[in-house]
Formats: structure tokens, C-alpha cells, sequence
């Protein structure tokens, strides 16, 4: 019987591409950079370069964060301080939120009747704000921010820590669900727990990270879980 949802929260509960975006904008035009889509798609690409980077470990938080504007800003042929850059964005970012369709059903839907926990790679001071602008943290048994864990998803050792923060925990009774193979799905069979792929752009998948389950609609969630538990 499922007893623990563990569930990401970017891309599967608020949508960080847009909210992404939108703070993206505001803090090139603020440095005076172009702020055209072109730019935009190139720093999402060099975005999520760095983070693959530090999931396996080749980068430092700190790296990925000044890093991706340094590659960006040079690219554009400016100059910047890439600190200072990055302090302004993470401001811009934690101010706003938009959630995925259907996320504020499924939480709803599930928070009552299961221990709900948010695990999630990322800024501590950008995911709080995020988290209380989108008015969630209530439906949590426990949420971390790797920043704060001191390791990043897929990393076992993030998990351990969270496992080790939750009374009466079992792995047999638990399931993690997101959108990412390569760090929630990964990191979910790298503890030992069951997993389900959010797979909302039915991508096909060309790794060879399994999941257990896979769903197209957040709305799928509560029978699936049931379905699990039975």
C-alpha cells in the first residue's frame, strides 16, 4: 500500500519553463541585454546543460548558477557580473508562479489521504518563495530543497536524508512522481522506491531509465496511486 508521494515540483506541479521566461526577461533588459526569443531558447539550452552537469556531479550549485550567464552573457559578446546577474534573476524568479494543468486538482485530490513530501533540486530562498506564492506549503508532510539537503537529486544520498527526516518511513509503502528521467525517476530507483514518469509532452524516452509507471495527465494520478495501493 502506498502511504508516501514524494513529488517534484518543477514541470510537475508549477511550470518553471514560463515563470522561467518571464524572469529571464526582465533580468537581461534590466543589464541591458537582448531579451528576444532567440536568447531566451539559447540560455534554456545552456540552463539545462549545467544542470545535467551537476546531477552528475561535474559542477558545484554555485557553478551552474554563475556559470550558465557567464557562457550566456559572453556569447552575446557583453560583459557582466555574472553574481550579480544571478542574484537579480533568483529575486525576479521567486516572485511568481504557475502551476501545470491540473496540478492544483491532484493535490487536492491526494493531500488528506496520503503523506505528501516535495523534493526538489534548486535554490532554498527560490523554491520557498515559489512554494508560498503558489500557497502549497500546507499540503506537505515535508519539503526538500536539495540546497538545503546537501545533495542533489538523483543522488541516493538525498533521498537517505529525506527518508531519515520521516517518522515511520518505508520504502515498500512509497513512490516518487515526476518529470525528469535523469533525476527524479533515477534517483527514485537508485533508493529503492517505485516510480512514475510525468511524461506531459509524451516524449519518447531514449534512455535506459525505466520507469515503473507512466502518465500523460496529472489527472491520472489519485486512480493510479489507488490502483498501487490495492
Amino acid at each position: 500500500m502506498i502511504k508516501n508521494i514524494f513529488l517534484d515540483l518543477d514541470e510537475t506541479i508549477l511550470d518553471f519553463t514560463k515563470a522561467e521566461r518571464i524572469a529571464l526577461k526582465n533580468t537581461l533588459e534590466h543589464f541591458g541585454a537582448p531579451s528576444g526569443d532567440s536568447v531566451l531558447e539559447r540560455y534554456h539550452d545552456i540552463n539545462i546543460e549545467h544542470w545535467k552537469r551537476l546531477e552528475k556531479g561535474e559542477l558545484t550549485r554555485e557553478q551552474v548558477k554563475v556559470g550558465r550567464y557567464e557562457q550566456l552573457f559572453s556569447e552575446l559578446g557583453l560583459s557582466a557580473d555574472a553574481s550579480a546577474v544571478t542574484r537579480y534573476y533568483e529575486g525576479r524568479l521567486k516572485i511568481g508562479h504557475y502551476f501545470i494543468d491540473g496540478a492544483q486538482e491532484m493535490l487536492n485530490s491526494l493531500f488528506g489521504s496520503y503523506r505528501l513530501f516535495l523534493v526538489t533540486n534548486g535554490s532554498q530562498r527560490v523554491q520557498d518563495g515559489r512554494i508560498e506564492s503558489a500557497g502549497i506549503k500546507g499540503l506537505f508532510d515535508g519539503i526538500f530543497v536539495s540546497e538545503t539537503v546537501g545533495y542533489n537529486k538523483p543522488d541516493k544520498r538525498f533521498f537517505e536524508s529525506c527518508f531519515d527526516k520521516i517518522p515511520d518511513f518505508s520504502k515498500a509503502e512509497s513512490i516518487i512522481i515526476g518529470d525528469s528521467l535523469t533525476s527524479d525517476i533515477l534517483g527514485g530507483k537508485n533508493c529503492g522506491i517505485k516510480t512514475v514518469w510525468f511524461n506531459k509532452n509524451n516524449v519518447e524516452n531514449k534512455t535506459d531509465i525505466i520507469p515503473d509507471y507512466e502518465i500523460d495527465s496529472l489527472n491520472q494520478i489519485r486512480a493510479l496511486i489507488e490502483k498501487i495501493s490495492v
